[in-house]
Order: structure tokens, then C-alpha cells, then sequence
């Protein structure tokens, strides 16, 4: 089984305009509200792809039901720990022009004691050998930067597999409880590192730092110029298809969910990264916060061209 983590989910919604201009009324072509939440997204992708995840999830008020009902009817199983106040909203305004985007994220409501004692409760309750877990996204008000290496101690004492995809403290402290699978993006492993990441060796040299911390798999997104995927015993360097870009918000989402889709099944890195890319593209290519769909995964898929990358961090 797959769970999904989603401590600050969101309603996202884009709204599209013809030029962004400061200081004056604009008006939206086009507009749309999804389901939002860098979990949640995993889900979607998961579902798209065909395989069953359970959604978990704190979420409070109309927007919290809101989220619920919108993951249920795309199929998606929820298990929500509830919480005073309204979940957040998230705002996206896409210049279809220019093709650039200004993201607006809520800090969402403080998450009482209670509610993360009651969510560790609910994923202990859950937790069985060989599962794989999602963690994603940023920590709310009120929850600890702990909490994630909490949470993955906690699935590594049963066996489940853990992948984490956060940024700041909470990625610093939960890398030192060994994840299965590490996802930053380039910024994010840099910051980790504390190591340059402008050229593919240095990307390398750090994706093996962090695999020293004991993750068995690193992967990099690493927007326009693909991804990386490293172990203790190769590296691979994934060039994405050529798409033509509408939102690239949420892509590394569904890279994590067109990871974990191929980890289950057993596949070589080589061809796990490359089901990655391929999902991060096919979402990319799409309006607001949509993911791809198998079909379009299933035409990009090929187009994905991987590199396996020598010891010295230079490209065979």
C-alpha cells in the first residue's frame, strides 16, 4: 500500500490573465480550483497512473471538507486528522503571455499538540511492513521541524519504506533519520549540503553527501535540465522531453509519484528516473495544478533520455 503525507495541504487555485501588471484591477480569462497540497498531489499522479494510495492528511474547516470530497471522488482513500481553523488557499496568477506565474502560498492554521499526537497515532495504527510512506511539503504552524524524522523512525522500526520531499529544518533533521528516498530539488540540495550544485558534478558530490546520512536513493529535480537519481552504486542523469510548458507547479510531485510508481515495482534506477521525468513533464504541460495522464505519461515516456554518469561524476 502507498500513504501520502500532507501536513499543510491547500485549495490552489490559478487564475489566468493577459500580462501582469502592478496596481491595477486585473481580470481572470481563465480560473480554476484543484485539490492542493504536495501529497495530495502525489495521490493524483498515482491515481493517474493506475495504483491506489491512501491520502493522510490535517485539514480543518469548509476548505478541509473541501479537500476530502474533491480526493474522494477522484478515488483517492483519506484519512484526515481534523483541526480548529480553515485549511489554507493557495493562489497562482499565470501570465499567459509571458508564460510566467506569481504563487501566493498561505501559511495555514496552527496544528494543535492534540492533532499531531492523533496523527502519529493514525499512522502507527496504519504502519506494516513494506509499505511505502510519502512525506511531503512544508510544516504548518505549531509543528515542530522533528515531526517528519519522527514519523520516519517510527515507519522505519515496522519496515515501510519512507520517501521525503520538504525544505529547510524539516529536510536537515528527517535526512538524519535515514528516508528511503531523499527528492530535493538543486536550491534544496545545496542548502542541505552546504555544497555548490551549478554543474552535474557538483550534483553528484552532493547527492552522495546525502546519501551518506544512510537514504538508499537521492533524487534531484532539476526543473528544465531533468534529474538526477544517485545510490551507493550508480548515478543516473535524466534529460526531460521537450513539452511545451503551461504550469510547472506541482511537476516534482508527480516526479515523486512516477518514482515511487516504479520503485514498487522493482524496476532498475536507469528506468525509475526516467517514469519520474516522465510524470514531472506530462503535469508541466497542463493548466493549473491538473496532473498528466497515463496516456500522456505513456508518449513522453520514450522521449526521456538517461545518462549514466562515471565515479569521477562525468557523463558516459
Amino acid at each position: 500500500m502507498i500513504y501520502t503525507l500532507t501536513l499543510n495541504p491547500a485549495v490552489d487555485r490559478e487564475l489566468q490573465v493577459t500580462g501582469i501588471r502592478y496596481n491595477r484591477v486585473l481580470r481572470a480569462e481563465k480560473w480554476r480550483v484543484d485539490v492542493g497540497g504536495k501529497g495530495f498531489n502525489v495521490s493524483r499522479m498515482l491515481k493517474a497512473l493506475g495504483e491506489d494510495s491512501m491520502a493522510l492528511a490535517f485539514a480543518g474547516g469548509h476548505a478541509g471538507r473541501f479537500l476530502q470530497e474533491g480526493l474522494q471522488e477522484l478515488g483517492v482513500a483519506t484519512e484526515f486528522a481534523w483541526i480548529p481553523g480553515e485549511t489554507r488557499s493557495n493562489v497562482s496568477i499565470v501570465d499567459r503571455q509571458q508564460q510566467r506565474y506569481i504563487k501566493v502560498n498561505e501559511p495555514g492554521p496552527t496544528v494543535p499538540p492534540e492533532a499531531q499526537e492523533a496523527m502519529l497515532t493514525k499512522i502507527r495504527s496504519l504502519a506494516r511492513r513494506g509499505d511505502w510512506w510519502v512525506l511531503s511539503g512544508s510544516l504548518p504552524p505549531g509543528v515542530p521541524a522533528h515531526y517528519y524524522a519522527t514519523v520516519i523512525r517510527a515507519l522505519n522500526d515496522v519496515g515501510a519504506h519512507t520517501v521525503l520531499d520538504t525544505s529547510g529544518p524539516a529536510l536537515h533533521v528527517g535526512c538524519q533519520a535515514a528516508p528511503y528516498v531523499v527528492k530535493p530539488n538543486r536550491a534544496e540540495l545545496g542548502e542541505l549540503t552546504g555544497l555548490p550544485t551549478q554543474t552535474p558534478e557538483q550534483w553528484v558530490a552532493a547527492a552522495r553527501r546525502v546519501l551518506a546520512l544512510g537514504a538508499h536513493y537521492v533524487a534531484v529535480s532539476l526543473g528544465e535540465e531533468g534529474a538526477l537519481l544517485a545510490t551507493n552504486d550508480e548515478v543516473w542523469l535524466a534529460r526531460p522531453p521537450r513539452i511545451h510548458e503551461r504550469n510547472p507547479i506541482g511537476a516534482g510531485d508527480s516526479m515523486v509519484g512516477g518514482l515511487v510508481w516504479a520503485l514498487r515495482q522493482g524496476l532498475p534506477p536507469q528506468e525509475i528516473l526516467a517514469a519520474g521525468v516522465a510524470c514531472g513533464a506530462a503535469t508541466a504541460a497542463l493548466d493549473g495544478t491538473a496532473v498528466g495522464s497515463l496516456a500522456a505519461v505513456q508518449e513522453l515516456l520514450p522521449q526521456v533520455v538517461c545518462i549514466r554518469m562515471n565515479h569521477d561524476s562525468s557523463t558516459r
